[in-house]
């Protein structure tokens, strides 16, 4: 598996964690009548801040853990890594990156006819945050698909 697919894998795992989060949180919340502006706001705090440290310290683990295996395997003290980046990579990062935009641009859309048609502003937030997670899983699965499929 290749730098970007590691650094791939782990953000995909990192966000459809959060994203499960995200859901059962929300379905607690108005479940049990505390969906209310202060607990939404500490769940956005809690998913920015898992979205960002927890994918940092995901991506230095598994390139950590990648370098240790292959020194392992190859039995050199210092094995030789290639990171470069070439028009492939590029090409699958824009297509991966028109995924998100488009299930981003698609999620903002339906979070604003939500509240254009009577849900609160905390409704339309929450929907904002789902879409948002959501499109970056998309563009995930899509970067990773195409770098299997060798495209």
């Amino acid at each position: 598996m290749s730098f970007k697919e590691k650094n791939i894998v782990v953000t995909l795992i990192n966000f459809t964690l959060i994203e499960l989060f995200l859901l059962i949180r929300v379905l607690v919340m108005t479940q049990s009548d505390t969906f209310t502006r202060e607990n939404v706001f500490r769940m956005f705090g809690i998913i920015v801040f898992f979205a960002v440290v927890v994918t940092v310290i995901g991506i230095i683990l598994a390139n950590f853990g990648a370098t240790i295996w292959e020194a392992i395997r190859t039995g050199e003290k210092d094995p030789d890594f290639e990171y470069f980046e070439d028009e492939r990579d590029k090409s699958i990062d824009l297509r991966g990156t028109q995924a998100t935009y488009t299930v981003s641009s698609l999620g903002s859309f339906i979070a604003m006819l939500a509240f254009i048609y009577g849900q609160s502003a905390l409704v339309m937030f929450c929907l904002l945050i789902f879409f948002g997670l959501l499109a970056q899983i998309i563009g995930d699965v899509t970067r990773l698909a195409l770098y299997r499929r060798g495209f």
